[in-house]
């Protein structure tokens, strides 16, 4: 039985330095077995690869069920609907122009971009300060005279949604009653959430109308739409425009892709657009937004924007620097779950991750330690979107200390709380081989805006051996850094902190 009164302090009243010292004295299984062992290192190496199938055929980690991942729609919506803050990004930007030598512009404020008073108390209103580092730089070529095509790439969270919406608001001409701007998105929900950011940034702008082309949506045959601005998905548009002749897009003069990679992935959608492409004429101002930027994406943006101002926020690669470390030998399931009671009971911190890789595991681990009293919420790919928002709401407010997970917990979502991550299995790839990113993803989620967390890892000898050395390495070769602590029992001799070895950056308690 687990001891009451565990993870349920705030983050912000204690230091981490003191947590992580209560957790080396915190008996945990299968310390007195391996308390000769030094290190990960000292394991003999097995001759799998990375990839190899046979990394994982036995310990911890189960083998016969499937990962729970979400469709990249699901995911995308996630962020957009539970992020609470821009992302505050230090990462370069790219900008690749048709003509080097025209002048480019940035600006440190909305004052500057010289917007509809009304807008720009929207804006405000909807607690933008300041433009985001994307902003600065987007907004005054998608707002310049003559219009500009942008090609514009930046991951969730950077503002780029609020960059083309601000746009599309500033583009209407309101003496004119029909659509002139046109707004795709590759799924309903998308739409939806798209068409809420307009309505809350243009809520002053009264004359401004919107109009959702989605499913459910219906209108009389020989109707014609009045409204300025339409936001829907590409098969709703396209028989609206070209079927039923609802409205004439060639008097579109902007058209915004926002969403590309996730578009791609959507069945029939990409064909869908270059049809609506084609009905768009050459003074149509274009917008092309995705999160990634790979080949595939590339060649859809090439197909529907001609002569783009390319604009790319680069990656920041997430910091391991200030994320403590430690793993655990567990060779089941239920020495797992002892070593979570003793840790559960041995400290006390704000909020905690714990990730399964599969449904059927994060439901076992619920279940359990739902039966031992303690206030758990499980968030997997079986929920709805709705329930796992109202399950990722009702955590981030600390309702519950503990949140039980699977993949689907996305890396654009950012809990401020979550002081420890727990990987009760080790983040494996299809092929059974390390998932290096994900395991990134995963202790990501601790150490959020330059404050300092912990990242316990519960593994079997065989994965210690295989995954976990194969992760070290991984980010020992890499330029972020990553520091594995071996915790060890209170029974044995405990060793001094000692600086990284050579072959893998590794720490010993």
């Amino acid at each position: 039985m687990m001891k009451n009164g565990g993870w349920g302090g705030k983050a912000a009243d204690q230091d981490l330095s003191s947590i992580s010292s209560k957790l080396e004295s915190v008996s945990l299984p299968g310390d007195d077995a391996v308390s000769a062992v030094s290190s990960v290192s000292a394991y003999p190496v097995s001759a799998a690869g990375p990839g190899s199938t046979s990394y994982l055929s036995s310990g911890g980690t189960e083998t016969s069920e499937e990962e729970d991942r979400l469709p990249q729609s699901e995911v995308s919506l996630m962020q957009k609907i539970v992020r609470t803050k821009l992302v505050t990004s230090k990462a370069e930007i790219e900008v690749l122009r048709q003509d080097p030598f025209s002048p480019l512009h940035s600006v440190k404020s909305f004052e500057a971009l010289k917007l509809k008073p009304l807008l720009l108390k929207g804006v405000y209103e909807m607690g933008f300060n300041a433009p985001s580092k994307i902003q600065e730089t987007a907004l005054p070529i998608l707002l310049a005279d003559p219009p500009q095509n942008m090609i514009a790439q930046s991951q969730s969270g950077t503002g780029k949604t609020a960059a083309f919406v601000l746009a599309m608001l500033s583009r209407v001409n309101t003496s004119l009653n029909y659509p002139q701007v046109l707004c795709l998105s590759p799924t309903y929900e998308l739409a939806i959430q798209t068409g809420e950011v307009a309505a809350k940034m243009g809520q002053f702008c009264d004359d401004i109308k919107i109009r959702y082309a989605v499913r459910g949506e219906e209108l009389a045959r020989n109707h014609r739409l009045t409204e300025h601005i339409i936001i829907g998905t590409p098969g709703k548009v396209l028989d609206w425009s070209t079927k039923y002749k609802f409205f004439d897009l060639s008097k579109i003069a902007v058209f915004v892709l926002d969403e590309a990679d996730v578009m791609i992935a959507t069945q029939g959608h990409q064909d869908q657009s270059f049809r609506i492409r084609k009905f768009l004429t050459s003074n149509c101002q274009i917008m092309f937004f995705s999160a990634t930027y790979d080949e595939e994406v590339m060649q859809f943006a090439k197909g529907i924007v001609p002569n783009p101002v390319l604009i790319r926020l680069k990656r920041e690669e997430e910091s391991l620097d200030n994320i403590q470390q430690y793993y655990t030998l567990c060779e089941h399931k239920d020495d797992k779950y002892q070593a979570i009671s003793n840790i559960y009971g041995g400290i006390t911190v704000g909020q905690v991750i714990i990730f399964c890789q599969t449904r059927k595991t994060a439901a076992w681990l619920t279940q359990k330690m739902t039966k031992d009293g303690h206030a758990v919420a499980l968030l997997s790919g079986e929920l709805t979107v709705e329930e796992r928002i109202n399950v990722l709401d009702r955590f981030r407010e600390g309702k519950e200390k503990v949140l039980i997970t699977t993949n689907v917990l996305s890396r654009g979502i950012d809990i401020e709380q979550v002081t420890i991550v727990v990987n009760f299995d080790l983040p494996v790839d299809q092929q059974k081989g390390a998932d290096c990113e994900t395991y990134l993803h995963r202790i990501g989620r601790t150490g959020r805006f330059g404050k300092s967390g912990i990242a316990i890892n519960l593994c079997s000898h065989l994965e210690a051996n295989t995954t976990l050395k194969h992760i070290q390495d991984h980010f020992g070769n890499c330029s972020r850094k990553s520091y594995f602590f071996r915790r060890r029992s209170g029974s044995s001799k405990r060793k001094s902190k000692t600086s990284a070895t050579k072959e893998g950056l590794l720490t010993i308690l």
